[in-house]
């Protein structure tokens, strides 16, 4: 019992600092980002912001993700989110010395410094989860976990657009640093020591196949890593992406406020939500590789559509496409912790984070000329076509993979039930 409560009050304490840290991030981007489209008017101008996040992210969460599998993760995720903490105190305080006009390249470099300590923030939270959560429990973690870290994304936006335009960036920037530091408590208050995950979690029916028997040792075949990684991480892309479009689309273009910004963001963090709930009844009847393939693809048709009918378009449109993405992101992050070990965790999502900022920096600078060049409803149309064109990719291999894998089940089985007892495979 006392196991049982602990592993509980790990789980709401992770998940909280999750929500926290994301909600910290991102108030901190969609604040530079709106104070960047106030100044340059311009959809390059916030890719580029957005750029700068993304490339120290793509450089070193590789290394990072090592490093996490290495030392211990409960202490490099305090130790980001202290150094966050200070960081993003850095910012108001520099504005405050009187420096306003240089404000454009001041939120620069406190968003790229932000970037490096998420860098490391990324593998670190997530092999974390994998080492103390139990295997039979990950799957309904995994669900909570990517919900409070998105509905913190989605949730940013409306706390960032809101206070900015009721009490202006400053203040806002002061309690974005609080933000951080109430994660470190959260992740310092789970206390030392493993409480599950051992090997290679089985919590998913489309990560891990039956056993096959190979020289009498069991075998249990995997999907492909790689196509996982593609999978999960251009969902990234996609969030990223949409992130620096709604801000043009809304100010830019229907010349609306903050608060209509914020208040689209919100809607979509209620589909996140939902998404949530949802994904019980989902993921068990269709499994994770159908819910993710699926959503995603659904998802890039939502995201199409939403500039085309105005802002009331895409306060309807936004939270379906959260709705069907959160099921999505769910799943495919789902698939990836159960096929990556304890032990290379940290490795595989910082491949994960590193990888899809990477596909990000390329899909930005060719969204925003797009963008800049044709209209918002372009640049829409552009990220769900790359979007459907990776998950159909990598849907096409992973289904291929899992039928491979069950054939080969289904022949040894076969085989080891027409051989004499005793005798072992070739």
């Amino acid at each position: 019992m006392i196991t049982e409560c602990r592993t509980r009050r790990t789980g709401r304490l992770l998940v909280s600092a999750a929500f926290i840290t994301s909600l910290g991030n991102n108030v901190q981007l969609i604040s530079g980002a709106l104070l960047v489209i106030r100044h340059h008017h311009t959809m390059l101008s916030v890719g580029w912001l957005f750029i700068a996040v993304a490339i120290p992210q793509a450089l070193l969460s590789p290394f990072f993700g090592r490093l996490a599998d290495r030392v211990d993760r409960r202490k490099l995720w305090i130790f980001s989110d202290v150094a966050s903490a200070v960081t993003a105190l850095a910012l108001p305080v520099w504005l405050w010395f009187g420096h306003g006009g240089g404000a454009g390249p001041a939120v620069y470099v406190a968003n790229l410094a932000l970037a490096v300590l998420a860098a490391l923030f990324f593998p670190a939270s997530a092999a974390l989860v994998k080492e103390r959560t139990p295997p039979e429990r990950l799957r309904g973690f995994n669900a909570h976990y990517e919900m409070a870290t998105q509905a913190g994304m989605l949730l940013s936006a409306t706390v960032g657009g809101l206070a900015v335009q009721l009490f202006g960036a400053v203040p806002l920037l002061l309690v974005n640093a609080g933000t951080f530091a109430v994660s470190a408590v959260c992740v310092t208050a789970v206390g030392r020591g493993r409480e599950g995950g051992a090997g290679v979690s089985t919590t998913t029916e489309d990560a891990a196949m039956p056993p096959v028997h190979d020289a009498g040792a069991p075998v249990t075949p995997r999907l492909p890593m790689a196509w996982l990684v593609v999978l999960f991480a251009q969902g990234s892309v996609v969030v990223t992406v949409f992130n620096a479009l709604l801000p043009k689309f809304v100010l830019g273009v229907s010349h609306r406020g903050a608060a209509t910004f914020g208040a689209i963001d919100a809607l979509g963090s209620l589909g996140f939500l939902l998404a949530t709930g949802a994904y019980r009844i989902s993921g068990r009847r269709f499994g994770d590789l159908w819910t993710a393939v699926a959503g995603f693809l659904l998802c890039s048709v939502l995201f199409a559509l939403q500039p085309h009918f105005g802002v009331a378009g895409a306060a309807l449109l936004v939270p379906c496409g959260a709705f069907v993405f959160g099921q999505a992101r769910i799943a495919s992050r789902n698939l990836l912790m159960a096929t990556a070990g304890l032990d290379r965790a940290g490795r595989v999502f910082g491949l994960a984070n590193g990888g899809g900022l990477a596909a990000t920096v390329v899909v930005m600078l060719l969204v925003a000329v797009i963008t800049d060049r044709f209209g918002a409803g372009y640049g829409f149309a552009a990220t769900a076509v790359l979007s459907a064109t990776a998950t159909a990719a990598a849907g096409h291999h992973l289904f291929r993979a899992r039928a491979r894998m069950r054939d080969r089940g289904h022949g040894a089985a076969r085989q080891v039930r027409e051989r004499p007892v005793g005798e072992v495979l070739p």
